[in-house]
């Protein structure tokens, strides 16, 4: 038996994978596209015929690498730099990071924060599985971080998954999403000079942002013009705490139902639109105008250029004309299609994908 559990361990170790996109015969293309290097072909699930085990663990391998080429994408094409946390970690520290723009603290005006989902997401990714099989469009934060800089937004990019170091445990004050959140919020966001802060949060990103919001209320309150959620999966058994929440947010959600019809929405709860997909990790970038026409017109609502548009929030059960049957949020308690994010066994479809 012990020789048996042996043999199991020394075949899992014999598969060296590389450390480079490169390595592995990957690039990506003029458009965000991930291809071969030498063919120009996309992604292949199946690298060996029949050996499942090894498929998977070439593309959990690849995914890793593809999280270390975002944080250089973030680095060279958004100008964003790394923040430590904790704020305070010393080189002996384990620690994590955010990203964050050279104005992120001192751009008097307006500062956009992003929250991924759950599972293997790290900062500046949507979809793993979108990136990979799609393009960094799609998948990655970057076409966000890039127009809201075009918009004169200071930038901060959260990791809220980045939470433990093999052997060693949890990293302090990222020991999880909210608890990372928190720490970013008191640490860099409440020094920030920015007088209107806006979020975008994905998918699991909206329980973070709720509860945030419960840790910070009064600041929030105060400060967030507007919260932009992509199929968020947050749930409020009792709204009335988070009324001020609800007022300044949207949550574009899985339907069949055109871009930005509204859905049906629980009473109390923040309003949800069509997002114009069905797929759950589409809707983010699905969104994307939509997204930024509701921040233009809600800051122009805080600063008194037009009348608040987002009073339809928190909008009761007949606030859309679309069925449940035609919402892939039908029985769900946050509006969602799912209620995970890139999970190992979404990443075992990618043979479908390809």
């Amino acid at each position: 038996m012990a020789s048996l559990f042996k043999n199991k361990k020394s075949h899992k170790e014999e598969h060296q994978f590389p450390e480079t996109l490169s390595g592995f015969g990957y690039e990506f293309n003029k458009d965000g596209k991930l291809q071969n290097s030498k063919t120009g072909e996309g992604f292949q699930f199946v690298v060996k015929e029949g050996d499942q085990a090894y498929n998977q663990r070439h593309y959990e391998a690849l995914g890793e690498v593809v999280t270390d080429e975002i944080y250089k994408l973030l680095e060279s094409e958004c100008n964003l730099k790394r923040a430590p946390v904790p704020y305070d970690a010393t080189e002996d520290d384990d620690s994590t990071f955010v990203f964050h723009s050279d104005d992120a603290l001192s751009n008097p005006d307006k500062l956009l924060v992003l929250i991924h989902g759950s599972g293997v997401v790290r900062a500046g990714q949507w979809s793993r599985r979108l990136i990979i099989n799609d393009s960094l469009k799609s998948g990655s934060q970057i076409p966000f971080i890039q127009e809201a800089q075009k918009e004169g937004y200071g930038i901060l990019v959260t990791n809220t998954n980045d939470n433990y170091r093999n052997n060693r445990g949890k990293i302090k004050s990222s020991e999880n999403p909210e608890s990372h959140a928190l720490h970013v919020w008191k640490h860099y966001i409440h020094g920030a000079k920015a007088k209107h802060i806006a979020i975008i949060a994905h998918s699991y990103g909206g329980c973070v942002v709720t509860s945030l919001f419960t840790r910070v209320q009064e600041e929030f309150t105060r400060r967030v013009f507007a919260v932009a959620m992509t199929d968020s999966v947050h749930y409020m058994s009792d709204t009335s705490p988070f009324k001020d929440l609800v007022k300044v947010s949207r949550n574009w959600v899985c339907s069949q139902e055109p871009l930005d019809t509204p859905v049906k929405t629980h009473s109390g709860d923040i309003t949800r639109v069509s997002a114009g997909v069905t797929v759950h990790e589409q809707t983010s970038w699905a969104s994307f105008t939509s997204i930024f026409k509701f921040l233009r017109e809600r800051l122009s609502a805080v600063k008194g250029d037009v009348a608040v548009t987002c009073s339809e929030g928190g909008g009761g059960e007949d606030t859309s004309e679309a069925t449940n049957e035609k919402s892939c949020g039908k029985g769900d308690k946050g509006g969602s299609c799912v209620t995970e994010e890139e999970e190992k066994e979404d990443a075992k479809k990618m043979r479908k994908d390809t």
